[in-house]
């Protein structure tokens, strides 16, 4: 009988247990391996205010292929949802602003897209931009706020990249590298773009009807359930080691001979698994640092007045503790249809894990405080969820798409072994589906 292991449960490893049933047949044995009392990794749905709530990830980009597809595979496309088209804001220097338009991930194509929200003397410095030397190697990289902060000066960084950046990688632009963050950017500074400013421009994705973004209705724990299901694996709780050949096939503890694995773990983990295997591929892997945050959704009771937007994110620098707010309830119609205002607060940066560790009671009382301070809203929430995500989101600092290759190349080089995650081309939920479907392929070639 064939036999294949997956380590690790969450999105990315689930998608493979998937998709390596629909490889190798409802005859294989496929057994899924996570340390943890709970599959789904760092996607979660719990129930507040009398429904499902997403404390992890709460949307995909829907311009993306692979969730869509996945979802009518399952069945499950009735399920999805869009946003309300409400504008985010941004929390800088004590007041509220609209997110600028007209900036790719906060770096401005013009001076005009941060007016009001940086000072005149930095509007006046990305004006002049053009006309200063560009000093860029094709094929170099450097970090994202090195790259603009030379350029357009910090306010730029602190107020409009950092926020946006923080949102996606839980980290600052500081640990984030150009070229894996910014590609579209980092192509057209490759191809010679005469300025900051210009290769932004050159950047921007071209303007398509429809919505960004979409979401499930009753959560991401629906997706989770119906991929278990449909996988039908043997789930072991325990934690995977002594990954190595045997024959034609794999050894790993606690399973046993394998035919083929498919890793799907933090890079910690990845390093470890890989350490006697593929040495590169495991150093590469133990370079990528991991940022953990914490989500504290709220329920707030009938009547109070949200703001008409859809979030809030946070600059860098200013006195709250939380990064982001997310009102979800404003975002999503279906979750206004409860009744109620539904809020969700985001805490912990890159370098900044402290206060993922403080107390349940600590982190609700930081998010009311935060959320009164920019809303001026004070209610008593009416239910609270803490969801702490401990080296939830890896970084993607420069060169990490050299450290992806090295792993890539590593792991191509022994059959029957897969490596897939958000540590390698993407930290959003489109990425994961596809890396763990390229993973569960590779693995089972070996299979015929």
């Amino acid at each position: 009988m064939t036999a294949f292991a997956v380590v690790g449960g969450g999105i990315s490893g689930l998608v493979a247990a998937y998709r390596l049933r629909g490889l190798l047949g409802p005859d294989a044995e496929i057994t899924l391996v996570e340390e943890s009392a709970r599959v789904g990794g760092k996607l979660r749905t719990v129930t507040l205010a009398g429904g499902p709530v997403d404390v992890g990830a709460e949307a995909f980009i829907a311009r993306r292929p692979e969730v869509p597809a996945l979802l009518a595979e399952l069945g499950l496309s009735d399920q999805v949802v869009e946003p309300s088209g409400a504008r985010p804001l941004i929390w800088s220097g004590g007041a509220l602003h609209p997110l600028p338009i007209g900036t790719l991930m906060g770096v401005p194509a013009s001076a005009q897209a941060l007016t009001g929200l940086v000072d005149a003397q930095t509007l006046a410095r990305i004006d002049a931009e053009p006309r200063s030397p560009l000093h860029w190697r094709p094929g170099s990289d450097t970090d994202v706020a090195t790259l603009v902060g030379e350029r357009f000066g910090e306010q730029v960084v602190r107020r409009s990249v950092d926020p946006l950046l923080g949102g996606v990688y839980s980290g600052l632009s500081d640990s984030i590298g150009v070229r894996a963050a910014l590609p579209t950017l980092a192509a057209a500074l490759d191809r010679g773009a005469p300025s900051l400013t210009a290769a932004v421009a050159e950047a921007m994705p071209e303007p398509k009807p429809g919505p960004v973004f979409g979401g499930l209705r009753d959560g991401y724990g629906v997706l989770l359930d119906a991929l278990l299901e449909r996988a039908r694996p043997t789930v072991v709780t325990a934690g995977a080691s002594g990954l190595r050949r045997d024959g034609d096939g794999w050894w790993l503890d606690p399973v046993g001979r394998v035919d083929g694995v498919v890793l799907a773990v933090p890079a910690p983990r990845l390093a470890a698994l890989l350490r006697d295997v593929a040495p590169a591929a495991s150093a590469a892997a133990a370079d990528v640092p991991l940022a953990s945050s914490v989500v504290v959704a709220l329920a707030l009771p009938v009547g109070v007045d949200l703001p008409q937007n859809s979030g809030i994110l946070v600059a860098t620098g200013e006195s709250l503790r939380a990064k982001a707010f997310t009102l979800s309830s404003r975002k999503w119609p279906h979750l206004a249809e409860r009744g109620g205002g539904l809020v969700r607060a985001s805490f912990g940066r890159f370098g900044d894990a402290a206060v993922v560790d403080a107390t349940d009671d600590e982190l609700v009382a930081l998010a009311r405080t935060d959320l009164a301070e920019v809303t001026g809203l004070r209610a008593d929430p009416v239910g609270a969820a803490v969801q702490r995500w401990h080296g939830g989101l890896p970084q993607y600092g420069p060169r990490h798409l050299d450290r992806v290759a090295t792993i890539e190349d590593g792991v191509a080089e022994l059959p029957g072994l897969g490596v897939a995650g958000a540590l390698l081309h993407g930290v959003g939920v489109p990425a994961c589906v596809a890396s763990a479907t390229a993973a569960a392929r590779a693995a089972a070639r070996v299979a015929g």
